[in-house]
């Protein structure tokens, strides 16, 4: 009895009567024999060829996988993404010296023969009956082919890969039906063609387009003799022949290629031994995919348009689909990145915040009216190594962002004033806005319930000094806390959340905000994709517009291009023209003489808002033109540092403050963004003015938020311990940090839970 090798697997001469019987059937079939019941190589005929029938009739040929190219607005490459680096080409563009080599070292007889060659079996069956095992196999190249689309179809499962290379009876047996339905359909030139661009030629390179310029940096049409004959004699073992890992061996394989071209005749022994003594003169092209290789600083960018379109049903019902379509590739996609923008935002967070610094930055730019992201940037640059990290700090959490968002502090005043103004509050309106004050109570929430103050919390201003009466033109440019926590407890908590419904502003884990007064005060996680987005809606007087990053994508397949509908933006109407008219007045009165004079641009209208949180774990400046909106984030993502006594971009702060890091640098982003585009002015409203003087303290941020009483401490935060700001996430089980700061004691009645107590401490300008 012949003995099997260790593991139970057949010996060499059971594969080879194995390999035979195959071949032999095959052979049979493609003449119309008819079989015995049995053969001398107990092979069962009748069954074999049953089976054989039994297989479908047409071989599925998937659109091989290609990469996929994402443009900016101008057309010029960001980045290549690609499952497989393929470039697929047609024959003409693949140089003759290549097809002959393939050719002269794969099948010699390719041109001879039909799906399967006889001779090539026999001759096979000669040398390893001499052997004693299966020292030479007999598949044509049309086997090889319809054994690398069985590969190509199982995509990047490796249990399918397996099935598909497994050498089995019943694979060998689907294969070589489909060689013969292939050699009918397509003929030698397309299965030629289709053979160059679907193999494997090492190095992540498909195909003989990518593996020209993987090995040498050239188009597959341009390839020498000598590169021909070494790309040619990689396909059999491409890790054993790898030129760049071993220049001899592969050496020695291509001279081996050069060999055989000249045995077949397609170039003379002359020409073969020239091409010998030549050196394989490598000019290697390293593989660049993927999104951590996006030039100007667009990776996170990159990374969200991957996201964009995975998550759009527009590419597929399931992610699954949509994610079929994303890793064949063959994409054409060209973005709303402006280059200029773009070039902007970068210059001004590196001039103003350095990649190793304690905290990090974040910036994002929309066009109002349009939804279009035109910028995208953040001062730890997309990677894995220190300062560097995967998250992007300007996006939720569905599109790769942080886990909670970013607590907003006082840039979130604008739209309880939009709520309130929309529900016909005058801009005129007075509240008494003492130094500090319990949190209002009742509040009356949506649905009939009502916010209880429960734990006896205090908010309070920045300074002593700081107490009313305000009006809210004054009250919003020096960002009082206690002025805005009276407005949201007379209108309610019920219209803020339905205007911040219709700017589309939720949590950065994509829940809506919570119903409690300390939202006024920017209590929760937000993306600076979604302030920025929301503030923009104030600068298109009213309406808001769903942000967007793709204009166009087409999709080359075969040969033919066709275009793929994009996500369109949505725009609809958030509140009235004079509603947001007047908002811009106000914050236009924040930049001129409020807590933003810092951050205000000199050459055209603009209006913005601070933010700083407790402790000073965030700051924040969001402001916009008409016709621009950007948000800028600095913090710590872990939440775990407080910007006091701290060094940012060189310079030492005491208090960081909305109005002295982010603000300077919207102010440097939003003049380069800008810079030869038109400068449209706002319709501003007047607001009169009480005649007052309360110029108690100065004009700095005083908009941080000290309720000590109220929001801080008074409950646990979203998660562990976390990392630090190259890859940490705000608070919550995947990521670093305490948690962001909550929201005061108190319990919303008429429901279950309240919502005392998420974090360390509250929120204000």
């Amino acid at each position: 009895m012949p003995k099997k090798r260790s593991g139970g697997g057949q010996s060499p001469t059971q594969q080879a009567a194995k390999f035979l019987g195959v071949s032999v059937l095959a052979g049979a079939v493609l003449a119309g024999i008819a079989l015995p019941a049995a053969g001398a190589l107990g092979l069962a005929a009748k069954g074999s060829v049953q089976g054989f029938d039994d297989i479908p009739a047409n071989l599925k040929r998937p659109p091989l996988s290609q990469r996929t190219t994402i443009l900016d607005s101008q057309g010029s490459q960001l980045a290549q993404v690609y499952s497989r680096d393929r470039t697929v080409v047609e024959l003409k563009d693949i140089s003759p010296y290549l097809q002959k080599a393939i050719v002269a070292i794969e099948d010699a007889r390719f041109y001879q023969h039909g799906a399967i060659d006889l001779k090539g079996v026999l001759r096979a069956l000669n040398k390893n009956a001499t052997s004693g095992g299966v020292a030479q196999g007999a598949s044509t190249l049309t086997q090889q082919y319809v054994k690398n689309v069985f590969v190509e179809e199982a995509g990047d499962d490796p249990t399918k890969v397996a099935q598909a290379t497994q050498q089995t009876l019943g694979r060998k047996i689907k294969e070589l039906k489909y060689a013969i339905q292939v050699e009918q359909d397509l003929g030698k030139k397309r299965i030629l063609e289709n053979y160059l661009n679907i193999t494997f030629f090492g190095e992540q390179a498909y195909g003989v387009e990518a593996a020209s310029q993987r090995y040498f940096s050239k188009h597959a049409k341009d390839l020498t003799l000598p590169e021909a004959a070494l790309l040619a004699g990689i396909v059999q073992s491409p890790s054993r022949y790898d030129p760049v890992n071993d220049e001899a061996e592969a050496t020695k394989r291509r001279n081996t290629v050069l060999q055989r071209m000249a045995e077949v005749g397609d170039i003379s022994q002359a020409e073969a031994d020239a091409a010998k003594k030549v050196p394989l003169k490598l000019k290697v092209t390293r593989p660049r995919n993927g999104c951590i290789t996006a030039v100007k600083d667009s990776a996170f960018f990159c990374k969200y348009v991957e996201k964009a379109f995975l998550n759009s049903p527009v590419y597929g019902k399931t992610r699954t689909d949509r994610a079929k379509i994303w890793n064949q590739g063959g994409l054409t996609i060209r973005t709303t990145l402006d280059p200029q923008a773009q070039a902007s935002v970068q210059s001004s967070l590196k001039d103003h915040i350095y990649q190793s610094d304690s905290v990090a930055s974040a910036a994002v730019l929309v066009e109002p009216g349009t939804g279009r992201i035109v910028a995208m940037g953040q001062s730890k640059p997309y990677g894995y190594g220190k300062n560097e990290t995967e998250i992007n700090y300007s996006v939720g959490n569905d599109a790769g962002g942080s886990n909670y968002g970013f607590p907003t502090g006082s840039t979130f005043k604008p739209f309880v004033a939009a709520a309130a103004i929309e529900g016909g509050k005058a801009p005129t309106q007075e509240y008494s806005s003492p130094y500090k004050m319990p949190y209002p109570s009742p509040v009356q929430a949506c649905d009939g319930k009502r916010w209880l103050n429960s734990y006896h919390e205090d908010v309070e201003n920045e300074n002593t000094s700081e107490h009313g009466p305000y009006a809210m033109k004054e009250a919003m440019a020096k960002s009082i806390n206690t002025y805005f926590v009276q407005m949201i407890s007379e209108i309610g908590l019920c219209p803020v959340t339905t205007m911040t419904d219709k700017l589309h502003v939720v949590q950065g884990d994509g829940k809506k905000l919570p119903q409690a007064p300390s939202i006024a005060l920017g209590a929760v996680g937000i993306s600076p994709l979604t302030m920025a987005s929301a503030y923009a809606t104030f600068a298109s007087r009213g309406t808001y517009c769903t942000p967007v990053a793709i204009e166009s994508i087409t999709q080359r397949i075969g040969g033919q291009t066709k275009a793929l509908p994009v996500p369109k933006t949505t725009c609809t109407r958030a509140m009235s023209e004079k509603t947001a008219d007047t908002v811009n007045t106000l914050l236009q009165g924040v930049i001129d003489s409020g807590t933003g004079q810092q951050a205000g641009l000199s050459d055209r209208d603009n209006a913005g808002k601070t933010g700083t949180t407790d402790e000073r774990k965030n700051a924040w400046f969001v402001g916009y033109t008409p016709n621009m909106a950007g948000a800028v984030w600095v913090g710590s993502a872990s939440q775990k540092v407080k910007m006091t006594g701290i060094r940012i971009g060189g310079i030492m702060h005491d208090l960081v403050f909305g109005a002295d890091v982010p603000g300077p640098i919207w102010r440097d982003a939003m003049t380069g963004a800008l810079q030869g585009k038109p400068a449209p002015s706002f319709n501003i409203i007047d607001i009169p003015d009480p005649g007052k003087d309360k110029n108690k303290g100065p004009d700095k941020d005083k908009n941080k938020d000290k309720n000590k009483g109220g929001d801080k401490g008074k409950g646990r935060g979203h998660g562990g311990d976390g990392g630090d700001d190259g890859g940490g996430l705000p608070g919550g089980p995947a990521g670093g940090g305490t948690g962001f700061p909550g929201f005061p004691g108190g319990f919303i009645q008429g429901q279950t839970g309240g919502t005392h107590g998420n974090g360390n401490g509250g929120q204000h300008g």
